[in-house]
């Protein structure tokens, strides 16, 4: 028996559980998308042109992406 890198639960395997390990690899795919739009859409050359809706929802996502660093 061993403790869940994860979790920190008692595992019976002796490894990472399985949907510990699902998770973390969901929320991490998920960050690096969030971090990926601007440049995926090329939004950081020209965000004069963007409607002021996109700006604002842009701006919020740097705001949070600032806060958890």
């Amino acid at each position: 028996m061993k403790i869940c890198n994860i979790c920190h639960k008692i595992s019976a395997t002796g490894q990472d559980h399985t949907d510990c390990i699902q998770k973390r690899s969901i929320e991490l795919e998920a960050e690096d998308f969030k971090n990926s739009i601007p440049e995926k859409l090329n939004l950081s050359k020209n965000d004069q042109d963007l409607g002021v809706e996109v700006r604002a929802v842009l701006e919020h996502l740097t705001r949070e992406k600032d806060n958890s660093d």
